[in-house]
């Protein structure tokens, strides 16, 4: 059976913080012609477009969609950017580097590997601005086929339009 067919089948979404939610020096406006916003979260000032965050607020209460945290930020990500921004992620699992940051491979892939394995997903959303630089990560998403979509957003952009509206049709 096609897993996009299974409507109860799970979909982990895995999250970068800077490069996507908070694009590195923002120039210009928002993908959707607005102002940036920045936010003191605590241990640094963020930027970011509100409508992301409505954006991600609102595909993270879809019923199958399993939001997790992968990013270098880990534990500060729900405790520090979450409140500073208006994002409601302060509850969604957080993957962590420890004891994954001292091999060759990128802790990210591996984290998710391993995370992925309990969760019983059927298929994955892996959105971090580094993966089109991570061979071994494309490679690995490449075997998996239509089971992962990955999105590298321009790290000085962030999430776009059209990466959300990518994100909204996978989990249909």
């Amino acid at each position: 059976m096609d897993a996009r067919q299974d409507t109860h089948a799970p979909v982990s979404v895995y999250l970068d913080v800077d490069g996507v939610v908070n694009p590195f020096s923002p120039l210009g406006t928002t993908d959707w012609g607005s102002e940036w916003t920045f936010a003191d979260a605590g241990i640094l000032d963020v930027a970011f477009a509100q409508e992301v965050v409505a954006e991600l607020n609102d595909l993270a209460r879809h019923p199958d969609a399993r939001f997790v945290w992968l990013t270098t930020w880990e534990g500060l990500a729900p405790e520090f950017l979450c409140p500073a921004i208006g994002l409601n992620g302060q509850d969604w699992p957080v993957l962590s580097s420890l004891g994954w940051d001292e091999g060759n491979e990128w802790w990210k892939l591996v984290a998710l590997q391993k995370d992925l394995a309990g969760a019983g997903s059927e298929r994955i959303i892996w959105i971090d601005d580094q993966l089109s630089q991570e061979s071994e990560a494309r490679s690995w998403a490449e075997y998996q086929q239509d089971r992962v979509l990955c999105i590298s957003p321009d790290p000085r952009k962030g999430l776009s339009r059209r990466d959300l509206e990518a994100v909204r049709a996978y989990l249909r």
